[in-house]
């Protein structure tokens, strides 16, 4: 039963992760093995573990707060630009600690705070929290005290021997759609990567023209065009920043669905192994086509992705 119970919250968690100021949900599906994907993720540790790069978890003050947050830094001689990275909906993952390691691999100083750092028990974070906690503790951030944790973010890495003073701010799905939001309360960042997330929201939906209009540095968009929660609002986003004559430059990656960069990155599905029940047999090989297809496209996306994001990065 436990077991059983496990498995709903995950898959529950991942239609779940919240977009816009309002942080109101949004789908999060992903392809081949979704809650598999979220609860394992050793090869993402494995890949982690493996790294010559120097990580280190440091205490950022936000007043009476603490934000544990992860950071790695790049092998290079020069002073480097900081990207701060959000994570999704599921909080500090092993997966958004490898991402961060591989930001510092590209030659960037990357931090990934922890937003629930002194929300769980005893003032815990992300892991003294089970995942139907992590959740609702999300869900229920301040947008005030989210922006606060990332400006004490921004000004701690800004301020680093190896930082050259850029900052940039990049997200996943909730993440994503937070970074857009910080780009319209920080406007000393050089740039936001907005991964699957969307634009801040005024009260009937629509892009909040008030929001955007203090926006100061560019926005790139990445996208799945098997996303159609998240793509119905580009549109308007689109024409909202273009009034606003504020850079918005979305891509959208065929094949690929909303989590793609930690989809595209897991290990590829398992073929399953005949049972002699062709019935059961059909069903397993058609579901593993399903998610070997879907796999295809998210690694993909990824790689594409990776290529168009460090050549923005390289012109910061």
């Amino acid at each position: 039963m436990k077991t059983m119970l496990s498995l709903l919250v995950g898959l529950f968690l991942l239609t779940g992760c919240a977009h816009g100021q309002d942080m109101t949900g949004h789908n999060h599906t992903t392809s081949a093995s979704p809650a598999d994907a979220i609860e394992t993720q050793d090869w993402a540790k494995a890949r982690l573990a493996k790294s010559p790069r120097h990580q280190e978890w440091v205490k950022v003050k936000n007043g009476t707060r603490e934000v544990e947050s992860f950071v790695v830094y790049p092998e290079v001689k020069n002073k480097a630009t900081a990207v701060i990275v959000i994570h999704e909906i599921f909080g500090m993952s092993d997966w958004v600690q490898s991402l961060t390691d591989q930001l510092a691999e590209a030659g960037y100083i990357a931090i990934a705070p922890d937003l629930l750092s002194g929300m769980g028990p005893n003032g815990g974070g992300t892991s003294s929290l089970d995942r139907t906690a992590v959740g609702k503790t999300i869900q229920s951030l301040a947008p005030d005290q989210i922006t606060a944790d990332l400006n004490a973010v921004a000004d701690y890495v800004s301020r680093l021997p190896a930082s050259n003073g850029k900052v940039v701010v990049t997200g996943y799905c909730w993440g994503g759609s937070q970074s857009f939001r910080y780009a319209t309360n920080n406007p000393n960042l050089k740039a936001a990567f907005v991964f699957y997330g969307s634009a801040p929201t005024a009260a009937d939906n629509a892009p909040d023209k008030t929001a955007l209009a203090k926006i100061s540095a560019p926005v790139y968009g990445f996208y799945a065009s098997n996303d159609a929660r998240i793509n119905a609002t580009l549109d308007a986003t689109k024409a909202a920043m273009a009034e606003l004559k504020k850079t918005f430059d979305p891509v959208i990656y065929e094949g690929a669905g909303h989590g793609f960069m930690r989809a595209g990155e897991a290990p590829e599905p398992t073929a399953p192994t005949a049972t002699g029940n062709k019935e059961n047999d059909d069903k397993a090989t058609e579901k593993y086509q399903k998610d070997l297809a879907a796999w295809k496209g998210n690694k993909k996306a990824r790689e594409e992705a990776w290529v168009r994001w460090k050549k923005l990065l390289a012109a910061i």
